[in-house]
């Protein structure tokens, strides 16, 4: 590792230590890592026991966890052990890390067994509610191989990129979030238009909109069940969109990424606030396929999310925060307390568009106005 990269890795680990988690002396973190995300999760550890912290590193073997999907014990792998639910309970803090790194194989696993692998999930955010525990999960454990490979990027530059991102001070992310969630907050009627042939009308629910800086928010009426434990690197505004209204058409220019599935060059067109086609560069065949399986309101707008992040610039798997990127969403909007309750959930991003709220510019070519 080099002396650079190594110095940026414990920048970013001490940031989000002291200003997404805000590590306290004598408090307690739990980690959980993947083998290709050992190096940065080392380096976190070394920066939560540098601010006081305690630490309990759980990493979970690549090779070990397949070896159980392939001797069809996936139903074992989504209930977790006793003295990791103890840990649970008892810790502060939490950091997660996405895995496994084998994103090729993972694109070949049927959902149901990837489904039944994570089962544990549901349990984790109820237990963690319960406790108060604040945590973050690290974009990093994205940055694989395999997806770098698909995406013709240098995976170690990748990575400096998410952690570049992760420098951004979230205090700086609530700052620029204020005035786009004024407007949002006071207005009906959102107006998104690109160069690129995007034009389309929606209408806001009325709901607060939420603001997702980086920083955990464990017990907040005002936020989700799952937001105690905040994505990392932050920055995004949230709103839930009136189902009933949309009209005109939105081109992606920036990927979407969902789990480990992932589209690209999206196009959705709606006519009297229904989704009425779609088409994709790439993707649109899990796209269609989740489409067709999705229940009621799977044709109707759900959320539209602001960046607020300036140092995700067309960072992948940080599209949704790149600041003055808009992404609509398609489908369920519950967790913003919305009426979309579609099992179906999916998006476009767009940078450097023109947002007006009401007529009044919030976005001006992707910047705030």
């Amino acid at each position: 590792m080099s002396d650079d990269r190594s110095k940026l890795q414990h920048e970013a680990a001490r940031q989000i230590v002291t200003k997404y988690l805000k590590v306290r002396s004598g408090e307690s973190a739990v980690l959980e890592s993947w083998d290709h995300t050992m190096p940065f999760a080392a380096v976190m550890v070394d920066e939560i026991r540098r601010a006081g912290g305690r630490t309990l590193h759980i990493q979970e073997d690549e090779r070990a966890w397949w070896a159980a999907i392939d001797r069809k014990q996936s139903r074992l792998l989504g209930k977790a052990s006793a003295p990791e639910w103890a840990a649970l309970n008892a810790a502060n803090l939490y950091v997660h890390f996405w895995g496994p790194g084998d994103t090729d194989r993972i694109d070949e696993l049927p959902e149901k067994t990837f489904d039944e692998a994570i089962a544990w999930f549901p349990g984790w955010y109820e237990a963690a509610r319960k406790s108060g525990l604040r945590g973050g999960r690290v974009a990093i454990g994205f940055a694989t191989e395999g997806r770098a490979r698909q995406w013709g990027l240098d995976r170690a530059e990748w990575e400096d990129r998410i952690l570049r991102a992760c420098l951004t001070d979230p205090a700086e992310n609530a700052r620029r979030g204020a005035r786009v969630m004024r407007a949002l907050a006071a207005g009906r009627k959102v107006r998104i238009r690109h160069s690129n042939g995007t034009d389309l009308e929606v209408a806001l629910a009325g709901k607060p909109p939420r603001l997702q800086d980086g920083t955990p928010h464990p017990r907040d009426k005002r936020y989700g069940p799952s937001d105690m434990l905040s994505q990392i690197p932050g920055g995004r505004v949230d709103v839930a969109l009136d189902s009933k209204t949309a009209e005109g058409r939105i081109h992606a220019n920036r990927r979407t990424n969902i789990w480990w599935y992932w589209s690209d060059g999206g196009t959705l067109e709606f006519a009297e606030g229904k989704l009425t086609s779609y088409s994709f560069e790439h993707g649109g065949e899990e796209f269609a396929r989740r489409y067709r399986t999705g229940t009621a309101g799977r044709d109707r707008t759900g959320t539209l999310m602001i960046g607020l992040n300036p140092a995700a610039a067309d960072v992948p798997n940080l599209e949704t925060i790149e600041l003055g990127c808009t992404t609509l969403v398609v489908g369920r909007n519950g967790h913003l307390f919305g009426n979309n309750r579609s099992s179906f959930m999916n998006w476009v991003s767009l940078a450097g568009a023109d947002v007006e709220v009401d007529g009044t510019p919030v976005l001006r070519g992707g910047r705030l106005a």
